[in-house]
């Protein structure tokens, strides 16, 4: 099958040609339609996360149709249009037992713990677990937009934070994952303040449903600028959408008393351990919740608000590529090109 490779960390991938996966019993074998290009895929070809070994094909956001079943799959079968979950339970530990599989503790992770889906064809481990069915009406590329950025913020955003309507929301980043919570927060009747230091990335913010933008490259003070733009109560609920040490503490301390922080951004590298203005996290009561990408049980809620209309992810899609262009924009996807998603479409 076509892959896209790199045998190195931070050097260039290349299309060549691969031994397709062969499935185990509880797996199943998809042929890729669709996927999107992440940033979290940057991170993987980086070198910043240890489950990434060489030679590797990335790719986690992905949809497609099963091609080949293991004998032990019962819910699903040859034929069926599928997604799944970026992050991959086993169905058997406590935190799947449990309803976690989104932190199993024996996690598999296309595009990670083993070879992805900027390929043919991508094998999914424990199907009946992690696997979702697509309705007729969602293409595969609207599908795929879903798989990483657009269901981590729906869970984020619904689950993690507790949005209602009326509250106030704050998205610290515009690029997918933020510009996806935008929608979400505003499909729930809440008040939307974004912040990005990208003019586009604003007005498409708008686009999606903010009230209220902040571009952080004008602004001294992002936090008190929240703050006294909510009458001097501070956001509801405050989520990092971008994973970097000044968005952390911004949207920590921009929050109301008694609110929550949501961080969803991957703080890497030299962005890794951010300080938390912690007495504020005491003096106000705030709470700080981690949110790490959303279990495949929990998908037909998203889902029925994408089939009645009330969330529209394919604005998000600024683009689609070959795989033979992915090799070429990946690298360059810590400086957030353009606005919206990147979906391969043509394998």
């Amino acid at each position: 099958m076509r892959a896209a490779l790199f045998e190195s960390f931070q050097k260039g991938l290349r299309v060549c040609n691969v031994d397709a996966p062969k499935s185990h019993p509880d797996s199943v074998i998809i042929k890729v339609e669709a996927c999107g290009i992440c940033r979290s895929d940057w991170h993987g070809w980086m070198g910043h996360d240890s489950d990434v070994q060489l030679p590797h094909v990335p790719g986690h956001e992905l949809a497609g149709v099963v091609e080949e079943t293991g004998n032990s799959v019962r819910n699903f079968g040859s034929g069926q249009r599928v997604t799944v979950p970026f992050c991959c339970g086993c169905g058997t530990c406590i935190q799947c037992v449990g309803g976690n599989q989104q932190i199993c503790d024996r996690y598999t992770q296309p595009g990670f713990t083993q070879w992805g889906a900027f390929a043919e064809y991508v094998e999914i481990r424990h199907a009946d677990v992690n696997l979702v069915a697509l309705p007729d009406s969602l293409s595969s590329v609207t599908a795929a937009s879903l798989g990483c950025r657009f269901a981590t913020s729906f869970r984020a955003i619904v689950f993690q934070g507790d949005v209602t309507a009326g509250d106030i929301v704050a998205i610290h980043g515009c690029g997918g994952v933020g510009l996806s919570a935008v929608m979400i927060a505003s499909a729930l009747g809440a008040r939307v303040v974004a912040v990005d230091i990208d003019e586009a990335k604003l007005m498409f913010a708008k686009q999606c449903g903010a009230d209220i933008t902040l571009n952080a490259a004008e602004c001294d003070n992002i936090a008190q600028a929240i703050i006294e733009l909510t009458g001097g109560r501070g956001a509801s609920m405050s989520m990092d959408a971008l994973g970097s040490r000044t968005t952390c503490y911004n949207s920590v301390a921009c929050l109301a008393k008694q609110g929550r922080h949501v961080q969803v951004g991957l703080t890497l590298g030299t962005d890794a351990d951010p300080p938390i203005p912690m007495s504020l996290v005491i003096g106000k009561e705030l709470k700080i919740i981690g949110s790490h990408g959303m279990q495949a049980f929990q998908y037909p809620l998203m889902l029925r608000m994408i089939e009645s209309r009330r969330l529209s992810p394919e604005k998000l899609i600024q683009r689609l590529a070959t795989l033979d262009e992915a090799c070429s924009i990946l690298p360059k996807m810590n400086s957030f090109p353009g606005q919206g998603v990147i979906v391969i479409d043509r394998f």
